[in-house]
């Protein structure tokens, strides 16, 4: 899968990188038609301990889910981010797809 990672007011290091890239590729276990995923990691300027944002878009066939979390640190909220979606993702996967009927009355 191809990540995008933008950090926003500051340098991230490979470290913090290597994380996401590993971390969002494990979601390919829980749903394997994932197309890419953009991540974005801000620093708020604010005195809160909890000022480490973190945005991932990921994209499906015909869907994108959003999630955003704020944490002390940015390991902790793309941990937090993926956990939320890997439930969204086994959600979409046991959704029943529509199938339309070719029988007419």
């Amino acid at each position: 899968m191809k990540v995008n990672t933008q950090a926003v007011n500051f340098n991230a290091d490979a470290k913090l990188l290597n994380f996401s890239q590993s971390r969002l590729d494990k979601l390919e276990l829980f749903y394997d038609k994932i197309v890419s995923a953009d991540v974005f990691l801000k620093v708020e300027n604010t005195s809160e301990k909890e000022n480490k944002m973190v945005d991932i878009k990921l994209h499906i066939p015909k869907d994108t889910f959003v999630v955003k979390k704020q944490c002390k640190s940015f390991e902790e909220a793309i941990d937090s981010a993926c956990e939320s979606l890997e439930r969204k993702l086994v959600k979409k996967k046991k959704k029943p797809r529509f199938q339309p009927s070719l029988k007419f009355l």
